[in-house]
């Protein structure tokens, strides 16, 4: 089968979920290609606004050809952005078609685009598409109120590419409703899970707290920005310190290096916080092996993998009500009250405390559910059957 990926963001600007579902199609014996066009913020960072080449390249990335694109962005101006974005990406597709011929489907991460984007090649091509969606709504209240509220003129174009897909892919069941207010449900879906490369964040086994008598250290992997909660999360980590002094907690994310992050640890007066920015999984496996604990205190997910990434390294993880239940894994994943300091402090302490935690029963659980393999074998099945129905 050959398939080409569209994802509607990619590095710099996170989407790495694309490449996962790319590489474990490839495994799976699949002709696999990614189309990237990144549109460059300066909100964002100056210095990727600046520094990032411009054109079209080809390049491999973890052995999958990817052409890629970076644009830059127009400040404020989000419909011509829009507009611009999708015209390069249906360019950059007649391009690839030229090179490669036509693909037998397209899968398309996140509707907002790249499923508005792989809408109108089907109608160019024939070729129908499918679109995986990762976003929750909260990923689109603070753009659709800037360009109209509910009478934004986003909402019938993204309505339509769910409409036409030939199946929806909500990365976790919750995100139907969770939509539906802004959407609808007028379409076909079924939940998958997102997958994660289970071999690179094996299981290791770590010291027994009470034989090494370390102090606790603590991770969070997630961006630098409200959603995530870390306004929670650091008054949280220090009362946690008030009985376990000298623990450490690791804060890696894009903006986590920032001056306002360093704003807001003084705010709270927490020590011992170390802040790392954006790195890449090799930066992020080797701290989450040096840790005890996974946190993430989010106010919205619709999917965050690096709850299983942690959970398959073989530590807990403590997470907030908005994880979705494919994600809550018995013994491995403990689940609170959003903006709750106390609640997660509790957590945090109970589950550090947790003797009775399998690290190595949790791991395996994860590999069963978020392996390449289970991952590879449910698309495979799922685009072989709209494949044939539409021949």
């Amino acid at each position: 089968m050959h398939i080409v990926e569209i994802p509607s963001f990619f590095p710099p600007y996170g989407g790495e979920f694309c490449l996962d579902q790319a590489k474990a199609l490839s495994s799976f014996g699949h002709t696999v290609r990614i189309i990237s066009n990144v549109q460059l913020s300066v909100k964002k960072g100056i210095a990727d606004f600046c520094l990032y080449s411009y054109g079209r390249k080809w390049m491999e990335m973890d052995g999958v050809s990817v052409y890629y694109s970076y644009t830059r962005g127009i400040p404020m101006m989000i419909k011509p952005n829009v507009e611009r974005w999708v015209k390069t990406v249906r360019q950059m597709f007649d391009d690839y078609v030229q090179k490669y011929g036509c693909p037998d489907i397209i899968h398309a991460h996140c509707a907002h685009w790249a499923g508005y984007a792989s809408m109108l090649i089907g109608h160019d091509y024939g070729i129908p598409y499918v679109i995986t969606e990762h976003l929750s709504s909260y990923n689109f209240t603070t753009e659709i109120a800037k360009t109209g509220g509910c009478g934004s003129w986003e909402i019938p174009l993204i309505r339509k590419a769910y409409a036409e897909a030939s199946i929806v892919l909500p990365v976790a069941a919750e995100l139907t409703d969770n939509l539906a207010p802004i959407f609808g449900k007028e379409y076909r879906w079924k939940e998958m899970p997102n997958a994660i490369d289970t071999d690179f964040y094996a299981y290791r086994k770590r010291e027994d707290w009470w034989i090494s008598a370390k102090p606790y250290r603590i991770v969070c992997l997630a961006n630098f920005i409200p959603l995530k909660g870390y306004d929670i999360l650091l008054p949280a980590f220090k009362e946690f310190c008030k009985k376990h002094k000298n623990s450490r907690l690791d804060v890696l994310g894009f903006g986590t290096d920032s001056e306002e992050m360093q704003k807001m640890i003084r705010r709270f007066g927490v020590e011992n916080v170390h802040c790392y920015g954006r790195v890449g999984r090799e930066k992020v496996r080797e701290v989450l092996y040096e840790s005890n604990l996974l946190v993430l205190p989010s106010r919205s997910e619709a999917q965050p993998l690096s709850l299983l990434e942690a959970m398959s390294t073989g530590i807990p993880v403590v997470a907030t009500e908005v994880t979705p239940r494919s994600l809550r894994i018995e013994g491995g994943c403990t689940v609170v009250p959003t903006d709750d300091v106390k609640a997660l402090a509790d957590a945090m302490e109970k589950a550090c405390e947790n003797v009775d935690f399998d690290g190595f029963a949790v791991s395996q659980n994860v590999r069963q559910i978020a392996s390449y393999d289970v991952l590879a074998n449910k698309l495979d099945m799922i685009f072989t059957d709209i494949i044939k129905n539409r021949k």
